[in-house]
């Protein structure tokens, strides 16, 4: 199992220091990966959980500076309430200047208020149409292709696009959702699955929607990967799924997260300020990791 950390960037107590440290402790003990979180303009129901957020993109471009081994995610890009574009250049540039790190993270989104105060509504109720056609797009531009370009969303003919991605068209595509539609659009153009909030029941019931959609496309069936929230010596909650209790009890969950073909894990710890999120992180790969 590969274990990658999802930044301590969102939420009150969010700090450029926690995010620092996050990140420094990942490389030196071994954590595959790091990933940032995306909302923009929440609403006020929402700002509980993404009111104090750091941008995602810029975080992920600000720690390709301060980094050499670890690898670059985001969990998850909102791609239709950016322009495709722009995204395509500036994750190609985070790609190039990192050397090659970077796995783009990207879903649909769920908040209609969200794109409303972003300016983009109209895209709300198309958002799986644009988010399929800008992966379309950016493996176009990164594969170096100089052919026009004519789809629902975006059209041209005359452009010069540089300097691509490290890795070319294979920058890793991660995509992310729960619907039939999102699992089967993973299915058919993504790299790998990135689930969030889901324990290994509900997760098994997706694969075989992303296994008969890649079938049908003609693609190997996606990596597995889940997000998932870790809280040790956690009491057990009705509240969202999570990694909670004992290190044989979160070991167990993981072992069966692995049993379905899940290879990567995204851990989140509740800390936000440096020595704690650094001890979690420790703890859970000394304490945890080895039972697995």
């Amino acid at each position: 199992m590969d274990y990658g950390l999802i930044l301590p960037s969102l939420g009150d107590a969010a700090t450029a220091e926690g995010i620092e440290a996050a990140a420094e402790a990942a490389e030196r003990l071994g954590y595959t990966d790091v990933w940032t979180t995306d909302h923009l303009l929440v609403d006020a129901s929402a700002a509980a959980d993404y009111g104090r957020i750091y941008e995602a993109v810029t975080t992920l471009a600000y720690l390709a500076g301060r980094t050499t081994r670890v690898r670059l995610g985001a969990s998850v890009i909102v791609v239709p309430m950016r322009n495709a574009v722009v995204l395509a250049k500036e994750l190609a540039t985070i790609d190039a200047l990192s050397r090659g790190r970077l796995i783009a993270g990207v879903g649909v989104g769920w908040s209609e208020v969200e794109f409303r105060n972003v300016g983009a509504e109209e895209r709300f109720h198309a958002r799986g149409a644009y988010t399929e056609e800008t992966i379309t797009l950016w493996r176009h531009l990164w594969s170096g292709s100089r052919d026009p370009f004519h789809g629902r969303f975006h059209a041209f003919d005359d452009f010069v696009f540089g300097p691509p991605p490290a890795q070319g068209a294979n920058v890793p595509i991660w995509l992310g959702g729960r619907t039939e539609k999102a699992l089967q659009r993973t299915g058919r153009v993504a790299d790998a699955y990135h689930s969030s909030s889901t324990g290994p029941a509900a997760y098994a019931a997706r694969i075989p929607v992303i296994r008969a959609a890649a079938e049908a496309a003609g693609r190997p069936m996606p990596r597995l990967s889940a997000r998932v929230r870790v809280e040790l010596d956690g009491p057990a909650s009705d509240e969202s799924y999570a990694l909670r209790g004992t290190p044989e009890q979160i070991a167990a969950e993981i072992r069966a997260f692995a049993a379905l073909g899940v290879d990567h894990l995204a851990v989140a710890f509740p800390e936000r300020d440096p020595a704690g999120i650094t001890r979690s992180m420790e703890r859970f790969l000394a304490e945890v990791a080895p039972l697995v």
